[in-house]
């Protein structure tokens, strides 16, 4: 095996275990009963499914046509810094316009917060 077959094996696995990913996110997505743990595993494991996939791509052109794309690198850090915060605010955007959680939920940390901006809101 010389290191051209290590790399490609490795740029099959990165993009096989990213899409993998993304089908379970899917998969979550369907599954779960509310907004909040779907958002929790949607961003999760959408997020590390497409990293690999971008992570997988860029090994292949650089080391198959010796080419590293700026643009995979950007998309890369773009969402491993976006899609965590904006699954966070969606999730906080529906707590706070009044979307229930599951009634499976076992823990509630907002609920005080909540209670208290309710409180000053009125006043």
């Amino acid at each position: 095996m010389n290191v051209t077959e290590i790399i490609e094996g490795l740029v099959v696995l990165l993009v096989v275990a990213g899409a993998l990913l993304t089908v379970i996110s899917a998969i979550g997505a369907l599954r779960l009963p509310d907004i909040y743990t779907r958002s929790h595993a949607i961003s999760k494991s959408t997020t590390l499914g497409i990293m690999l996939i971008l992570t997988g791509t860029l090994l292949h052109f650089w080391f198959r046509h010796d080419h590293v794309n700026s643009r995979l690198l950007l998309a890369i850090v773009f969402i491993f810094l976006t899609s965590p915060v904006s699954a966070h605010l969606i999730s906080r955007a529906a707590y706070y316009s009044g979307v229930r959680p599951w009634e499976g939920t076992v823990r509630d940390d907002l609920a005080e917060r909540r209670e208290t901006l309710a409180k000053s809101a009125k006043r």
